[in-house]
């Protein structure tokens, strides 16, 4: 007992801190700022060498482009604007809030909490909160945006820390993206990318959107437990007993909110039907040309598809509970749903800026292709040599955060070298994808992590980056270590990834 003890004092002041050292960076806003001085003079350090790096794939050679030239200062003045306006997350996210935004000035969320979350087993909500969260990269980046806060008002709804049930949100969608239990548009993608690097070695080893299946669904199970765990044994003992001023009342649901919801439930279910319809009605424009789902118009279009259903549950309850009475009392919630997000706005602003400098001066490309090529270098063999790119991948990924793209960076490189010692390349891309995903909670290359941040300081006006990455750092570090455990386990003892596929060819 006085080891564990000693263990979880000995962690507790490891996350203390990184907490410290994390809140002694500047302000999220000014940290961006100075990244992106420090990318616009690095840049420049590094042309003076006339570095180059090859693209993956395409075999074309580009240079490490300077900023502090003619081209880099034009380049600076012509796109500050499109960066900010053209930043995906910042579309999506003012989109996603106006719905769920309505939905909670309403009333709906927290009723829909109390009668439901609150009834349920103390001891099932944080496996329930991970394993929603995992689930949630069906609605792709949207549940970056939808998960974290729900998971932290249940938290508060049950009497935990509200910090506690964000953390297991943020945990279960960005560390527990890639696995599933049915096929998603991921899958798609990254074995879209691995069947055409195939392409020029062998062209009768495809890889399919189901060849990692069976493996992501033991994951989410397994993740799940493991995330519920850290939450628990870690990171609640850790925040202790929550004291903010949030000043919400845990009250019992009264007649006419339960009538709200009720109406709300029949209006999901009504909108779901009428989605269910035009779906799978033959000829449907929302399919893809061969008739599938993955891709297709209806994946393309979750995000608007997610907000018309919360926009349509909210005005559904607010009806009924009388404080919607007419179309502008619509507008106005919102606009007080986007006053929220105004801080988010002015820090997307900068951390644009920072991303796109980082892409266009090919920094990136250049950093993971050459950690890439080093680890190339060292020659070994056998799975050291698959756990070394495992860990180099989690690395990158703290560089490159989109997974498609560092894939595709990775692909060209790694399945050319692991087909050479007769590894299935499907086995090589459920490698990637562990360690791709672990990370994606602490990498500043994430721009939902502002989001999240945001989300953090309703709760606690002091919170830093240091506060959040000390709160995420035991889910990326479980998450990868689970699942590097579960990668050798389903290795060695033969069970499959995926239809037919093993470890080799």
């Amino acid at each position: 007992m006085a080891t564990k003890a000693k263990e979880k004092k000995g962690m507790s002041r490891f996350l203390n801190g990184i907490e410290r050292a994390g809140n002694k960076l500047p302000d999220p806003f000014m940290l961006f700022v100075y990244l992106a001085l420090f990318i616009i003079l690095f840049s420049w350090f590094v042309s003076l060498f006339g570095t180059t790096v090859v693209q993956p794939g395409s075999g074309e050679e580009v240079p490490i482009k300077s900023l502090i030239s003619g081209e880099g200062l034009e380049y600076i003045l012509t796109s500050m604007l499109e960066n900010f306006t053209g930043f995906k997350p910042l579309g999506l996210v003012l989109a996603m809030m106006l719905g769920i935004g309505l939905a909670e000035k309403v009333g709906l969320l927290e009723t829909a909490i109390k009668s439901t979350i609150l009834k349920a087993p103390a001891s099932l909500v944080t496996y329930a909160v991970i394993f929603t969260g995992i689930l949630g990269n069906l609605a792709s980046d949207a549940a970056f945006v939808i998960v974290p806060p729900l998971a932290a008002m249940v938290f508060y709804t049950v009497g935990r820390h509200p910090l506690a049930g964000l953390a297991a949100g943020f945990a279960g969608v960005g560390s527990g993206f890639t696995a599933n239990i049915i096929i998603a548009g991921t899958d798609a993608l990254l074995s879209g990318i691995s069947t055409e690097v195939m392409e020029s070695l062998d062209s009768d080893v495809v890889v399919t959107p189901v060849d990692n299946w069976y493996f992501m669904i033991v994951s989410v199970f397994v993740l799940s437990i493991a995330g519920a765990l850290v939450t628990e044994k870690i990171i609640e003992p850790r925040l202790g007993k929550y004291e903010g001023d949030m000043n919400k009342e845990l009250e019992h649901s009264t007649p006419l909110e339960k009538r709200g919801l009720r109406n709300a439930t029949l209006a999901g279910l009504g909108y779901i039907a009428i989605l269910m319809v035009a779906l799978f009605v033959p000829g449907s424009p929302l399919r893809n040309d061969e008739g599938g789902i993955i891709p297709s118009p209806f994946l393309d279009g979750i995000v608007p598809i997610i907000l018309l259903l919360f926009i349509t549950v909210g005005v559904a309850y607010g009806v009924t509970v009388k404080k919607i009475e007419g179309t502008k009392d619509i507008s106005t919630f919102m606009g007080e749903a986007m006053k929220d997000m105004s801080g988010f706005i002015v820090l997307i602003f900068a951390a644009a800026q920072f991303i796109a400098y980082f892409d266009w001066t090919n920094i990136g490309t250049w950093i993971a292709v050459s950690g890439a090529s080093f680890l190339q270098s060292m020659n070994m063999t056998g799975i050291s040599v698959i756990l070394g790119f495992v860990l180099l991948t989690a690395l990158m990924n703290l560089l490159v955060f989109s997974g498609s793209a560092q894939w595709a960076l990775e692909a060209p490189i790694f399945i050319k070298m692991f087909y050479l010692l007769d590894y299935h390349p499907a086995f090589i891309q459920a490698a990637y994808r562990i360690a791709d995903s672990s990370t994606n909670i602490i990498t500043p290359m994430n721009p939902y992590i502002i989001i999240v941040l945001a989300f953090m300081r309703e709760y606690d006006k002091k919170a830093g980056l240091g506060t959040l990455i000390a709160l995420m750092l035991p889910y990326s570090i479980t998450f990868l270590s689970v699942w590097i455990v579960l990668l050798l386990l389903f290795a060695f003892l033969g069970i499959p990834f995926g239809p037919g596929v093993g470890m080799y060819l």
